[in-house]
Parts: structure tokens; sequence; C-alpha cells
């Protein structure tokens, strides 16, 4: 969380003294309603639903693609054990991709992935980092693939002048205490594919008939059974004013990052970047030539390697690894009979190439309000912790 105060307190008292809380009412304010709206408007997108969480929004778009058992989605092995998870819920089976030097999925690896049963990619911006869009999307184009952004990590961030999320025929982002912009939980479904939305809205909201009103009469032929990632209005109304300050946190964390980066210049190695501009900003990355390097890096500075991130590694996806796809078997992807032939032998050294990547990377988090004083002082602490 970066920036929340008296702007949010006042939204949110708002709500509480309207005693309209529940999104389908709507009440005075129709916070879900006008969030939904000024977020289309800020990333250009025909349509929006507000959710949950991250995982909620990922979900319900690949229910809306139409993915389900018999399907391989392609997942990077660096990303928040989530994206997998979210291909599991959908009853299709992740087949994990190699990331590249800018931490994001290997173009390259994509194609080895392809087979006969892929329908989908999840090109993951992790840590704000935009994905190679340009070369994703031509892969989806000449495999007649569906591209599901997850943009989790990446609130307003862009790629090539276009905001990260709109890029593919859809996109998720989360709204959880540790984003660019939060609401303590939360997330967004973003595409510009009306039946994606439809069903994704059906999916979404066991309730979605009341929220359409007679908008699902002409489409009784997408009616099924969903379930409820429905959202509330002070959570709306919270990120109303968290999306106002957007663009003014990523414009602090580039500027605080280019200076980190110029300060230290000659001394450590920023990874590359698919595109520097979009780049969110919330972190900075250092690579070196050797794990042990980067170990060291790590404990003077404060640092983290991506590699020690946990569940954000693919070799510590348990429920993947072991093929725990539910609770109960008959509800497990892994052991249904429309996968039986498309299930991956998963190993935790299956993506050597990310693993050694991530070994030899350093993350060190950024803030949008430091000082001139604060940004000179990390500096000097991360000079020190390569002498």
């Amino acid at each position: 969380m970066y920036r929340i105060g008296k702007e949010e307190i006042d939204a949110v008292a708002r709500v509480i003294e309207s005693k309209e809380l529940f999104k389908v009412n709507g009440g005075p304010y129709h916070e879900t309603e006008n969030f939904e709206k000024e977020i289309r408007e800020k990333l250009d997108t025909k349509y929006s639903v507000l959710m949950t969480s991250g995982v909620a929004a990922m979900t319900a778009a690949l229910i809306g693609m139409g993915i389900g058992p018999g399907d391989q989605v392609i997942v990077p092995g660096y990303t928040y054990i989530a994206s997998a998870m979210a291909v599991v819920a959908a009853g299709a089976i992740p087949v994990l991709c190699e990331v590249d030097d800018t931490l994001t999925i290997d173009p390259d690896d994509i194609r080895k992935k392809i087979t006969k049963h892929t329908k989908a990619i999840i090109p993951v911006h992790i840590q704000g980092y935009p994905c190679n869009m340009d070369a994703v999307t031509e892969i989806a184009k000449e495999y007649g693939l569906l591209v599901l952004e997850d943009a989790c990590q990446a609130d307003g961030g862009s790629y090539k002048g276009r905001r990260l999320g709109t890029i593919g025929d859809a996109g998720a982002f989360s709204f959880n205490f540790f984003k660019v912009i939060t609401a303590g939980e939360g997330g967004a479904l973003v595409t510009d594919d009306e039946d994606i939305f439809r069903r994704a809205m059906i999916y979404h909201d066991a309730s979605a008939i009341a929220y359409f009103g007679n908008q699902l009469d002409d489409i009784e032929k997408d009616s099924f059974c969903g379930t409820e990632f429905r959202t509330d209005e002070i959570k709306a109304a919270i990120l109303r004013v968290q999306l106002t300050k957007m663009d003014g946190i990523l414009k602090d964390l580039r500027s605080v990052k280019t200076a980190v980066a110029k300060a230290v210049e000659g001394k450590l190695r920023v990874i590359r970047s698919n595109d520097a501009d979009g780049d969110c900003a919330t972190t900075i990355t250092f690579s070196f030539d050797t794990a042990d390097e980067a170990v060291s890096f790590a404990e003077k500075s404060g640092g983290v390697r991506p590699i020690d991130t946990g569940k954000h590694v693919y070799s510590r996806w348990t429920p993947i690894i072991r093929k725990r796809g539910a609770f109960n078997p008959l509800m497990d992807p892994f052991r249904m009979e429309a996968n039986k032939d498309i299930v991956p032998e998963y190993t935790e050294d299956m993506c050597p190439k990310t693993l050694e990547i991530l070994s030899k990377c350093v993350h060190i988090n950024l803030n949008p309000d430091w000082t001139a004083e604060q940004i000179g002082a990390l500096a000097d602490k991360l000079i020190g912790a390569v002498k």
C-alpha cells in the first residue's frame, strides 16, 4: 500500500451513512457501477467487472473464454501460484513455461510448449514489469490462442503506450494490500470482448440476473451456474479514490527508480525491460553473474532474490506439482477423463532457465514518497553492498 488517507475515509463514510452497502442496490452513489465505468475510461477498454480478488478475475476470465477440461493453458514459472490455480479452477491444465532475463514469459519457450490442446497463454506482468506483448500476441494469432494478461502486480502499467491488461483478449488486476492501488482486497476483469464479459459476469455473481435486470433476456443460451465473487460498495468507494491516485503513484515510482538507477550506474546491472517507460517501477531488480553474488548482495542490501519468494516460484507450487487440483477427486482436473492425456509431468527442475535467472537476481522495493536524501541513502547502501 502506498497512499491512503482522509479521502478514502470520507468515501467509506458516505457509503455507511447511505446505509446502502450492497452492490446490487447501488445506493445513491452507485460506487461499484461508477468504479467500473471509471476504470474503463482510465484503461480505454469496453467492459469491466469489479470482483473480490485478482484470482477471481482470472478465473472468471478463463470461464468467459470457454476454457475448461481438455484444454491446456501456458503459464510462466515465475508468478504467484494463483495464476496456475485459476487455470485449475476452470478445469484446465497449466503448462509451465520459462521466463527470460526480463523475468517475464519467454516467447521462445511459449512456442515449445504449444500442443494441439493449448487454448490460451497467460503472460504475467510480474513486479510491474511488462511482458513482450508484441511477441505474445503474434504467437497467439499464429496458433489461434487466447491471451489472458495477468496484470495483478501491474495496475496502471503500460506497454508501448497501451495499458497492461488491455492488449490481450482479457486482463485481470488485483487490488490487495500489496498492489499499486488497494482496498485491502479486490480485483477486476477488463475486456473488449462482449461474450467474455457476459459469461464472466454470470460466473462471478450468482445474482447476475439481478444485476443485469432484463439484460440477460437475449442471452439465455449463456445461463449457467456460477459462483460468488461479488464485491461491495465500501471497497468500490475506496477504489474510486485510489484510482484517481494511481497515475501519480506510478509517476513518482518511476522518478524514484530512475534516480536510483542513475545513482548506481556503472556499479550495478539493472535487468533488461520490455518497456522501461511502461514499467510500474514498484521494484528495481539487479542481476549478477553468479547466485553467490546475488545472495551476498541480498544479505547486505536488504533485498530479496526472486528464487526465495516462495509461492511465486513454480517449484514451490505444491498443489500443482503434486497434482492436487481439488479436495474431491471427482472434481480434480488432474484426474478428469478429459485431461488424462494432457497433464505434464511436473518436477521442481522442469524450468531450469527460470530457476537460474531467479537465483541471480535481487529485488529492491521502492516507495513513491522517498525524498532525495532517502534515495541517496539507498544508493549508498546498494553500492556498499557490492564492495
